[in-house]
């Protein structure tokens, strides 16, 4: 998969260029991800991952008419390629090969008791229950 290595932004970038569709465009990309992870975006990071992403073939871009709002100015926007829908489905595909292989177990959950004794420092692990981490929980233990 050399070329075609994907960072958690650039992923990010690409599932939204493809949930927008014909809107995809710097800002309401940038907005999409702001309201999607309640993370700040710089629309500086948003056109320098968009044009990454287009020298590696997943994005297209055309440029849109000139409206009023914008000054006479035209917006640039991005759409999805077979490639970069394919760079997706393999990132989706491995991350759910690799979820699938954790072991369908119970976790438990542990706490540590800690005190001086004598100038020592001595601690306790304890492994919960549920019902155990209730009772912690609540300051009944």
């Amino acid at each position: 998969m050399k070329g075609s290595y994907l960072g958690e932004f650039e992923e990010l970038i690409l599932l939204t260029v493809g949930s927008l569709y014909k809107e995809a465009y710097g800002v309401a990309i940038m907005d999409e991800i702001e309201s999607q992870t309640e993370r700040s975006v710089n629309v500086s990071a948003v056109h320098a991952a968009l044009k990454r992403l287009e020298t590696k073939g997943f994005v297209t871009s055309y440029m849109g008419g000139a409206t009023n709002e914008r000054g006479g100015r035209r917006k640039r926007y991005f759409e999805l390629t077979l490639s970069g829908k394919k760079v997706l489905d393999e990132s989706m595909a491995l991350r759910t090969q690799l979820y699938n292989r954790i072991p369908n177990i119970s976790y438990s959950f542990s706490y540590c008791l800690k005190s001086d004794l004598a100038g020592g420092a001595f601690s306790a692990s304890k492994a919960l229950d549920s019902s155990l981490l209730s009772k912690w929980l609540m300051g009944s233990m």
